[in-house]
């Protein structure tokens, strides 16, 4: 046995999306923590929206972490198995460093706030965009981003999900041609994503410096159980190890699909998505055949992983 806990990043948010936990009171208690760090509702905000709220990098951000660290809390509180190892999907990493003692949960909470704030401002809106492209393979969809560039436009690898799923982010005019080269190219499917901000593309730089900053000035353990980078898919031995593959994180790829790889290939017998939806469990089981994929998405789905862990 050897147990993979992963978390989701933004896109797995929607009304509603805790209230099948309502049951456990250390999931209201996290939520109620949270909102005191920062002043807003965030459980009526989760569940009841609007959408529109629910949809802003500085709403989402913080509710995905919380979100994901008051299911962590629900399956503890249920005795179920410590973690192996962890990752996160994008704003996931920093979920996957709170549940390793890395980052206090307050911390981490006004922290990927102010994370979302400098990824807002460093786009204006309407400059950025991000599209999902599939059927093709990283390096068909780096061909297409590269014909799709020019000196003043930028279209790059920003997800790499599966061996057929790449998401691409930069300005809008060069990822709508992406779109259109990939088509060419024989894409399944090229389409636009509802996203505020190009993450883990050139135009995060900025972002990625004023992180930096405020990097330098928080408090950072080692963490107690390994922690995979999205960024280059080492798992830090210090505190300055995880400030860097933080900052570098916002202009680099997630690295999704060789971190998947990377399990597999260090025998992970389960892997066990923890927060809001199942996306990740649907990448990871095109990727990990063998392995067990569980999504813990509501209080049935935790109550049936527990049993699938300890059989």
């Amino acid at each position: 046995m050897k147990l993979a806990f992963v978390f989701p990043g933004q896109g797995s948010q929607s009304i509603g999306m805790i209230s099948a936990y309502a049951a456990f009171p250390v999931v209201k208690e996290t939520f109620d923590e949270a909102s005191a760090v920062l002043g807003d509702d965030l459980w009526a905000m989760a569940e009841t929206g609007p959408n529109k709220t629910l949809a802003l990098t500085t709403n989402t951000q913080p509710l995905m972490l919380v979100a994901g660290i008051a299911v962590l809390r629900a399956w503890q509180s249920a005795d179920g198995q410590s973690a192996d190892v962890y990752a996160g999907h994008s704003l996931g990493e920093y979920s996957a460093l709170v549940a390793a003692e890395s980052l206090t949960f307050a911390e981490a909470v006004s922290f990927v706030r102010f994370r979302a704030q400098c990824m807002q401002d460093a786009v204006p809106t309407g400059t950025g965009a991000m599209a999902a492209i599939l059927g093709l393979d990283e390096n068909a969809v780096r061909a297409a981003c590269s014909e799709a560039s020019t000196a003043d436009e930028i279209a790059e690898a920003a997800n790499l999900n599966t061996p057929e799923q790449v998401v691409v982010a930069g300005h809008k005019p060069a990822v709508e041609r992406a779109v259109e080269v990939a088509k060419a190219k024989g894409a399944k499917r090229a389409m636009l994503l509802r996203m505020s901000v190009p993450s883990h593309c050139a135009l995060m730089k900025s972002a990625s410096d004023r992180l930096q900053e405020r990097l330098n000035a928080l408090a950072i353990q080692t963490p107690k159980v390994p922690v995979i980078h999205n960024a280059d898919l080492t798992s830090s031995s210090t505190a300055d190890e995880v400030r860097d593959a933080l900052s570098r994180q916002l202009v680099r790829p997630v690295r999704w699909m060789e971190t998947i790889r990377s399990f597999v290939d260090s025998d992970v017998t389960h892997i066990v998505e923890c927060g809001p939806g199942k996306v990740l469990t649907g990448l990871n089981r095109r990727m990990a055949s063998g392995v067990t994929t569980l999504a813990l998405n509501d209080a049935n789905s935790l109550k049936e992983a527990l049993s699938a862990v300890k059989e």
